[in-house]
């Protein structure tokens, strides 16, 4: 208590918060990473959708392997496309969190500057 309030408030408003506001920003943007598993999804671009894979089955066929392979392919390019766009959502998200987190902690540092200016048009106003 050596300080004064006013410093105190100083110092919570412009060291204390801010420094939580950015792990709360951090934690945003990392659970939303991994709510669309963003990651995995890369890492799992051509994969065959939901594992569905046609066997090649005994015996030689050129007919039944081309007709594996072509379904297998299809398969797999399913799978990518609603990967990319899993991903592309993903991603736009994460942008709308990043700048709505910018915001909000840029707001917060202008606050009290945004409180003073209406207070003195408030005042202004008055007469």
């Amino acid at each position: 208590m050596s300080q004064n309030l006013f410093a105190q408030y100083l110092v919570w408003h412009f060291f204390d918060v801010p420094k939580e506001l950015g792990k709360v920003w951090k934690d945003y943007l990392r659970s939303y990473f991994n709510f669309f598993s963003t990651g995995s999804l890369l890492k799992t671009l051509f994969a065959p959708w939901h594992g569905m894979l046609w066997s090649y089955g005994r015996g030689f066929s050129f007919t039944r392997y081309a007709e594996t392979i072509i379904s297998n392919g299809f398969s797999r390019i399913i799978g990518a496309i609603i990967r990319v766009f899993l991903i592309v959502f993903g991603l736009v998200v994460e942008t709308f969190v990043f700048f709505l987190g910018a915001i909000i902690f840029f707001a917060w540092l202008l606050l009290p500057l945004i409180l003073v200016i209406n207070f003195a048009i408030g005042i202004k106003l008055l007469f």
